[in-house]
Protein backbone atom coordinates (compact mmCIF):
# COMPACT_ATOMS: atom_id res chain seq x y z
CA UNK A 1 0.00 0.00 0.00
CA UNK A 2 0.64 3.79 -0.90
CA UNK A 3 0.03 6.44 1.00
CA UNK A 4 0.90 10.08 0.76
CA UNK A 5 -0.05 12.27 3.94
CA UNK A 6 -0.16 16.06 3.38
CA UNK A 7 2.41 15.82 0.58
CA UNK A 8 3.77 19.39 -0.74
CA UNK A 9 6.71 20.05 -2.78
CA UNK A 10 7.43 23.53 -3.28
CA UNK A 11 10.37 25.19 -5.69
CA UNK A 12 10.86 28.89 -4.83
CA UNK A 13 7.73 30.69 -4.67
CA UNK A 14 6.26 28.15 -6.54
CA UNK A 15 4.09 24.88 -5.18
CA UNK A 16 3.87 22.10 -7.27
CA UNK A 17 1.91 19.75 -4.78
CA UNK A 18 0.35 20.95 -1.98
CA UNK A 19 -0.65 18.89 0.82
CA UNK A 20 -1.57 15.59 -1.11
CA UNK A 21 -3.00 12.95 1.07
CA UNK A 22 -4.49 9.60 -0.60
CA UNK A 23 -4.03 5.90 -0.53
CA UNK A 24 -3.35 3.67 -3.08
CA UNK A 25 -4.35 0.04 -2.15
CA UNK A 26 -2.32 -2.97 -3.00
CA UNK A 27 -2.74 -4.33 -6.51
CA UNK A 28 -4.61 -1.43 -7.76
CA UNK A 29 -4.01 0.99 -10.85
CA UNK A 30 -4.16 4.50 -9.90
CA UNK A 31 -4.38 7.32 -12.53
CA UNK A 32 -3.27 10.67 -11.67
CA UNK A 33 -4.88 13.22 -13.91
CA UNK A 34 -5.06 16.74 -14.24
CA UNK A 35 -4.50 20.04 -16.63
CA UNK A 36 -0.74 20.20 -17.34
CA UNK A 37 1.47 21.86 -14.95
CA UNK A 38 -1.17 19.93 -12.20
CA UNK A 39 1.80 18.28 -10.53
CA UNK A 40 1.22 14.91 -11.45
CA UNK A 41 4.26 13.90 -12.57
CA UNK A 42 5.74 15.63 -9.40
CA UNK A 43 3.84 13.07 -7.64
CA UNK A 44 4.63 10.08 -8.89
CA UNK A 45 8.44 11.17 -9.14
CA UNK A 46 8.44 11.80 -5.16
CA UNK A 47 7.11 8.08 -4.28
CA UNK A 48 10.65 6.32 -6.03
CA UNK A 49 12.58 9.84 -4.34
CA UNK A 50 13.53 11.18 -8.21
CA UNK A 51 11.91 14.31 -6.22
CA UNK A 52 12.35 14.73 -2.47
CA UNK A 53 9.17 16.24 -0.65
CA UNK A 54 9.58 19.91 0.46
CA UNK A 55 6.68 18.48 3.35
CA UNK A 56 4.41 15.62 4.33
CA UNK A 57 5.46 11.79 4.08
CA UNK A 58 5.50 8.93 1.68
CA UNK A 59 4.49 5.43 3.35
CA UNK A 60 5.31 2.22 1.30
CA UNK A 61 3.39 -0.59 3.22
CA UNK A 62 3.46 1.60 6.20
CA UNK A 63 7.59 2.58 6.11
CA UNK A 64 8.40 5.84 4.86
CA UNK A 65 10.01 5.98 1.97
CA UNK A 66 13.32 8.01 2.90
CA UNK A 67 14.03 4.97 5.22
CA UNK A 68 16.43 3.51 2.49
CA UNK A 69 18.73 5.32 -0.01
CA UNK A 70 17.02 6.58 -2.91
CA UNK A 71 19.10 4.14 -4.97
CA UNK A 72 18.19 1.23 -3.04
CA UNK A 73 14.52 2.18 -2.77
CA UNK A 74 14.56 2.92 -6.85
CA UNK A 75 15.72 -0.98 -7.40
CA UNK A 76 12.52 -1.88 -5.41
CA UNK A 77 10.01 -0.04 -7.46
CA UNK A 78 9.83 -0.53 -11.41
CA UNK A 79 9.47 2.57 -13.44
CA UNK A 80 8.11 3.06 -17.18
CA UNK A 81 7.95 6.55 -18.68
CA UNK A 82 6.84 7.70 -22.15
CA UNK A 83 10.14 8.13 -24.18
CA UNK A 84 10.72 4.58 -22.77
CA UNK A 85 14.80 5.16 -21.98
CA UNK A 86 16.35 2.06 -23.58
CA UNK A 87 20.02 2.29 -23.08
CA UNK A 88 20.61 2.33 -27.66
CA UNK A 89 24.18 0.42 -27.09
CA UNK A 90 22.13 -2.68 -25.04
CA UNK A 91 20.17 -5.12 -26.67
CA UNK A 92 16.45 -5.74 -25.27
CA UNK A 93 17.93 -8.85 -23.59
CA UNK A 94 20.34 -6.82 -21.55
CA UNK A 95 17.79 -3.46 -21.47
CA UNK A 96 15.24 -5.69 -19.45
CA UNK A 97 18.10 -7.43 -17.54
CA UNK A 98 19.57 -3.95 -16.14
CA UNK A 99 18.18 -4.08 -12.63
CA UNK A 100 18.27 -7.71 -12.24
CA UNK A 101 21.90 -6.83 -12.92
CA UNK A 102 22.37 -4.35 -10.17
CA UNK A 103 20.86 -7.04 -7.65
CA UNK A 104 23.54 -9.63 -9.06
CA UNK A 105 20.75 -12.17 -11.03
CA UNK A 106 23.51 -14.52 -12.54
CA UNK A 107 22.85 -14.33 -16.66
CA UNK A 108 20.74 -17.65 -16.98
CA UNK A 109 18.60 -16.34 -14.27
CA UNK A 110 18.63 -12.52 -15.98
CA UNK A 111 17.99 -14.43 -19.65
CA UNK A 112 15.21 -16.81 -18.65
CA UNK A 113 13.51 -13.59 -16.79
CA UNK A 114 13.88 -11.92 -20.40
CA UNK A 115 12.30 -14.69 -22.79
CA UNK A 116 9.53 -14.95 -20.05
CA UNK A 117 8.91 -10.79 -20.16
CA UNK A 118 8.98 -11.09 -23.76
CA UNK A 119 6.58 -13.70 -24.06
CA UNK A 120 4.05 -11.19 -21.58
CA UNK A 121 4.42 -8.65 -23.44
CA UNK A 122 3.54 -10.18 -26.72
CA UNK A 123 6.84 -10.64 -28.27
CA UNK A 124 9.05 -13.58 -29.96
CA UNK A 125 11.95 -14.07 -27.70
CA UNK A 126 13.95 -15.68 -30.29
CA UNK A 127 12.98 -12.33 -32.49
CA UNK A 128 13.82 -9.51 -30.31
CA UNK A 129 16.29 -10.60 -27.53
CA UNK A 130 18.97 -9.66 -29.69
CA UNK A 131 17.39 -6.82 -31.22
CA UNK A 132 18.76 -2.87 -30.65
CA UNK A 133 16.62 -0.07 -29.79
CA UNK A 134 16.90 1.30 -32.98
CA UNK A 135 15.50 -1.70 -34.70
CA UNK A 136 12.01 -1.41 -32.66
CA UNK A 137 8.83 0.16 -33.86
CA UNK A 138 7.63 2.81 -31.12
CA UNK A 139 5.13 0.22 -29.67
CA UNK A 140 7.67 -2.77 -29.92
CA UNK A 141 10.21 0.00 -27.95
CA UNK A 142 7.03 1.04 -25.00
CA UNK A 143 6.10 -3.26 -24.61
CA UNK A 144 10.27 -3.71 -23.83
CA UNK A 145 10.07 -0.51 -21.80
CA UNK A 146 7.05 -2.03 -19.61
CA UNK A 147 9.11 -5.41 -19.41
CA UNK A 148 12.27 -3.76 -17.86
CA UNK A 149 10.30 -2.10 -15.15
CA UNK A 150 8.72 -5.71 -14.25
CA UNK A 151 12.30 -7.26 -14.59
CA UNK A 152 12.69 -7.87 -10.80
CA UNK A 153 9.02 -8.39 -9.71
CA UNK A 154 8.30 -5.22 -8.18
CA UNK A 155 5.25 -4.86 -6.08
CA UNK A 156 5.02 -1.33 -7.51
CA UNK A 157 4.90 0.34 -10.84
CA UNK A 158 5.37 3.90 -11.51
CA UNK A 159 4.18 5.04 -15.16
CA UNK A 160 4.54 8.36 -16.23
CA UNK A 161 2.43 8.56 -19.81
CA UNK A 162 3.81 5.08 -20.35
CA UNK A 163 1.61 5.54 -23.96
CA UNK A 164 1.80 8.41 -25.19
CA UNK A 165 3.93 8.24 -27.84
CA UNK A 166 2.71 6.28 -29.90
CA UNK A 167 -0.38 6.29 -32.36
CA UNK A 168 -4.18 6.06 -31.39
CA UNK A 169 -4.45 2.31 -32.38
CA UNK A 170 -1.35 1.37 -31.18
CA UNK A 171 -1.90 2.70 -28.01
CA UNK A 172 -5.11 1.19 -27.66
CA UNK A 173 -3.20 -2.35 -28.09
CA UNK A 174 -0.58 -1.45 -25.60
CA UNK A 175 -3.55 -0.63 -22.67
CA UNK A 176 -5.35 -3.77 -23.25
CA UNK A 177 -2.06 -5.67 -23.04
CA UNK A 178 -0.83 -3.97 -20.08
CA UNK A 179 -4.61 -4.17 -18.29
CA UNK A 180 -4.46 -8.15 -19.24
CA UNK A 181 -0.74 -8.41 -17.78
CA UNK A 182 -2.49 -6.33 -14.76
CA UNK A 183 -4.97 -8.60 -13.94
CA UNK A 184 -2.36 -11.50 -13.96
CA UNK A 185 0.15 -9.90 -11.81
CA UNK A 186 -1.98 -7.63 -9.54
CA UNK A 187 1.21 -4.87 -9.51
CA UNK A 188 0.30 -1.51 -7.41
CA UNK A 189 0.37 1.06 -10.40
CA UNK A 190 0.45 4.62 -10.38
CA UNK A 191 0.14 6.13 -13.79
CA UNK A 192 0.12 9.34 -14.62
CA UNK A 193 -1.34 10.59 -18.03
CA UNK A 194 -3.28 13.02 -19.80
CA UNK A 195 -6.12 10.73 -21.20
CA UNK A 196 -8.75 10.28 -20.40
CA UNK A 197 -10.05 8.46 -21.50
CA UNK A 198 -7.18 5.58 -20.50
CA UNK A 199 -7.91 6.27 -16.98
CA UNK A 200 -11.54 5.34 -16.85
CA UNK A 201 -10.50 2.32 -19.46
CA UNK A 202 -7.76 1.00 -17.08
CA UNK A 203 -7.73 2.83 -13.10
CA UNK A 204 -9.40 0.93 -9.92
CA UNK A 205 -9.23 4.62 -8.72
CA UNK A 206 -8.47 8.47 -10.24
CA UNK A 207 -7.21 11.15 -8.64
CA UNK A 208 -7.98 14.03 -10.21
CA UNK A 209 -5.28 16.94 -9.63
CA UNK A 210 -5.59 20.68 -10.05
CA UNK A 211 -2.79 23.82 -9.11
CA UNK A 212 -0.68 20.69 -6.99
CA UNK A 213 -4.02 20.11 -4.69
CA UNK A 214 -6.26 17.14 -5.03
CA UNK A 215 -9.64 17.70 -6.10
CA UNK A 216 -11.45 14.41 -6.62
CA UNK A 217 -10.53 10.95 -5.33
CA UNK A 218 -12.75 7.68 -6.80
CA UNK A 219 -13.44 5.09 -8.75
CA UNK A 220 -14.09 5.86 -12.50
CA UNK A 221 -17.87 5.15 -12.14
CA UNK A 222 -18.32 7.56 -9.55
CA UNK A 223 -15.95 10.14 -10.87
CA UNK A 224 -18.02 10.38 -13.81
CA UNK A 225 -21.27 10.27 -12.25
CA UNK A 226 -20.87 12.43 -9.09
CA UNK A 227 -18.18 14.89 -10.26
CA UNK A 228 -17.85 16.95 -6.97
CA UNK A 229 -17.53 20.28 -8.35
CA UNK A 230 -17.87 22.54 -11.66
CA UNK A 231 -14.08 21.93 -12.68
CA UNK A 232 -14.55 18.24 -12.38
CA UNK A 233 -17.69 18.17 -14.15
CA UNK A 234 -16.57 20.18 -16.84
CA UNK A 235 -12.98 17.97 -17.02
CA UNK A 236 -14.82 14.69 -17.51
CA UNK A 237 -16.75 16.27 -20.20
CA UNK A 238 -20.62 16.50 -20.73
CA UNK A 239 -20.46 13.60 -22.88
CA UNK A 240 -19.31 11.42 -19.83
CA UNK A 241 -22.41 8.92 -20.01
CA UNK A 242 -20.71 7.15 -22.85
CA UNK A 243 -17.32 7.18 -21.51
CA UNK A 244 -18.60 5.47 -18.52
CA UNK A 245 -19.56 2.80 -21.09
CA UNK A 246 -16.21 2.05 -21.20
CA UNK A 247 -16.05 0.52 -17.98
CA UNK A 248 -18.55 -1.76 -18.07
CA UNK A 249 -18.41 -5.14 -19.77
CA UNK A 250 -20.14 -6.21 -22.48
CA UNK A 251 -21.59 -9.29 -20.75
CA UNK A 252 -23.95 -7.21 -18.42
CA UNK A 253 -26.10 -6.56 -21.53
CA UNK A 254 -25.75 -9.71 -23.22
CA UNK A 255 -28.81 -11.95 -23.76
CA UNK A 256 -29.28 -15.08 -25.27
CA UNK A 257 -29.28 -14.65 -29.22
CA UNK A 258 -31.20 -16.30 -31.63
CA UNK A 259 -29.01 -18.49 -33.79
CA UNK A 260 -29.84 -21.61 -36.36
CA UNK A 261 -26.95 -23.72 -37.93
CA UNK A 262 -25.56 -23.82 -41.30
CA UNK A 263 -27.63 -25.92 -43.81
CA UNK A 264 -30.62 -26.08 -41.70
CA UNK A 265 -33.85 -26.52 -43.57
CA UNK A 266 -36.64 -23.86 -41.81
CA UNK A 267 -40.20 -25.01 -42.57
CA UNK A 268 -43.40 -22.27 -42.78
CA UNK A 269 -43.97 -23.00 -38.87
CA UNK A 270 -39.92 -22.35 -38.20
CA UNK A 271 -39.90 -19.04 -40.13
CA UNK A 272 -42.87 -17.61 -37.95
CA UNK A 273 -41.38 -18.29 -34.50
CA UNK A 274 -37.79 -16.90 -35.86
CA UNK A 275 -36.88 -13.21 -35.66
CA UNK A 276 -36.19 -11.14 -39.10
CA UNK A 277 -32.44 -11.78 -38.87
CA UNK A 278 -30.95 -14.61 -36.89
CA UNK A 279 -27.69 -15.63 -36.33
CA UNK A 280 -25.73 -18.91 -38.13
CA UNK A 281 -23.40 -21.17 -36.49
CA UNK A 282 -21.59 -23.96 -37.14
CA UNK A 283 -22.00 -27.31 -35.44
CA UNK A 284 -19.31 -26.21 -32.61
CA UNK A 285 -21.68 -22.65 -32.20
CA UNK A 286 -19.03 -20.75 -33.58
CA UNK A 287 -20.47 -18.00 -35.79
CA UNK A 288 -20.50 -17.70 -39.36
CA UNK A 289 -23.06 -14.51 -40.16
CA UNK A 290 -26.62 -14.28 -40.16
CA UNK A 291 -29.49 -15.54 -42.37
CA UNK A 292 -32.36 -12.79 -43.41
CA UNK A 293 -35.45 -15.13 -42.84
CA UNK A 294 -38.23 -13.10 -44.65
CA UNK A 295 -37.29 -15.17 -48.05
CA UNK A 296 -39.53 -17.86 -47.32
CA UNK A 297 -38.87 -21.74 -46.88
CA UNK A 298 -36.53 -21.41 -49.59
CA UNK A 299 -34.00 -18.73 -46.95
CA UNK A 300 -30.37 -20.06 -47.94
CA UNK A 301 -29.11 -20.47 -44.45
CA UNK A 302 -25.42 -21.06 -45.83
CA UNK A 303 -25.47 -17.21 -47.63
CA UNK A 304 -24.23 -15.19 -44.76
CA UNK A 305 -22.08 -12.10 -44.84
CA UNK A 306 -19.18 -13.68 -43.11
CA UNK A 307 -17.28 -10.65 -43.44
CA UNK A 308 -19.62 -8.23 -42.11
CA UNK A 309 -20.11 -10.34 -39.02
CA UNK A 310 -16.47 -10.14 -38.16
CA UNK A 311 -16.69 -6.60 -38.73
CA UNK A 312 -19.77 -6.19 -36.48
CA UNK A 313 -19.50 -9.04 -33.58
CA UNK A 314 -17.56 -7.82 -30.09
CA UNK A 315 -15.45 -10.76 -27.95
CA UNK A 316 -17.13 -10.80 -24.70
CA UNK A 317 -13.82 -9.28 -23.16
CA UNK A 318 -15.25 -5.77 -24.89
CA UNK A 319 -17.01 -3.17 -23.51
CA UNK A 320 -20.43 -1.41 -24.12
CA UNK A 321 -18.52 0.98 -25.37
CA UNK A 322 -17.09 -0.59 -27.84
CA UNK A 323 -20.27 -2.52 -28.52
CA UNK A 324 -22.23 0.58 -29.54
CA UNK A 325 -19.58 1.53 -31.49
CA UNK A 326 -19.55 -1.46 -33.69
CA UNK A 327 -23.32 -0.44 -33.87
CA UNK A 328 -22.58 3.35 -34.95
CA UNK A 329 -20.17 1.96 -37.33
CA UNK A 330 -22.47 -0.48 -39.04
CA UNK A 331 -25.66 1.23 -38.81
CA UNK A 332 -27.41 -1.85 -36.85
CA UNK A 333 -29.31 -2.18 -33.77
CA UNK A 334 -28.10 -5.38 -32.23
CA UNK A 335 -24.41 -7.17 -32.30
CA UNK A 336 -23.39 -10.50 -31.47
CA UNK A 337 -21.09 -11.51 -28.99
CA UNK A 338 -18.14 -13.83 -29.51
CA UNK A 339 -15.93 -15.69 -27.23
CA UNK A 340 -12.07 -15.36 -27.55
CA UNK A 341 -12.22 -18.89 -30.22
CA UNK A 342 -15.26 -17.55 -31.90
CA UNK A 343 -18.09 -18.87 -30.40
CA UNK A 344 -21.88 -17.03 -30.04
CA UNK A 345 -22.38 -16.16 -26.73
CA UNK A 346 -25.35 -14.23 -27.18
CA UNK A 347 -25.99 -10.54 -28.34
CA UNK A 348 -26.48 -7.06 -26.84
CA UNK A 349 -29.08 -4.32 -28.24
CA UNK A 350 -28.79 -0.51 -28.66
CA UNK A 351 -32.27 -0.32 -26.52
CA UNK A 352 -30.27 -1.76 -23.57
CA UNK A 353 -27.42 0.68 -24.03
CA UNK A 354 -29.51 3.93 -24.22
CA UNK A 355 -31.38 2.60 -20.99
CA UNK A 356 -27.55 2.48 -19.41
CA UNK A 357 -26.71 5.77 -20.67
CA UNK A 358 -30.29 7.34 -19.23
CA UNK A 359 -29.62 5.61 -15.71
Amino acid sequence: MIRLEKVTKTYGDTTAVSRLTLEIRDGELCALIGPSGCGKTTTLRMINRLVEPTDGRILIDGTDNRGSRPEALRRTIGYAIQSVGLFPHMTVEQNIGTVPSILGWDKARMADRSRELLELVGLDANTYSGKYPSELSGGQAQRIGVARALAADPPILLMDEPFGAVDPLTREMLQRQFMDIQKRLKKTVVLVTHDLDEAIRMADMIAVMRAGALVQYDTPEDLLSRPTDSFVRDFVGADRALKRLSRIPVTTLTRPATSVTRGTVLSESDLKRLPKYVWVVDNDNRLLGWADTTGGPNTALWLVSETECQRIAVLESASLREALSHMLGQGVRNVPVVSEDGRLVGQVTLKDIEETTAE
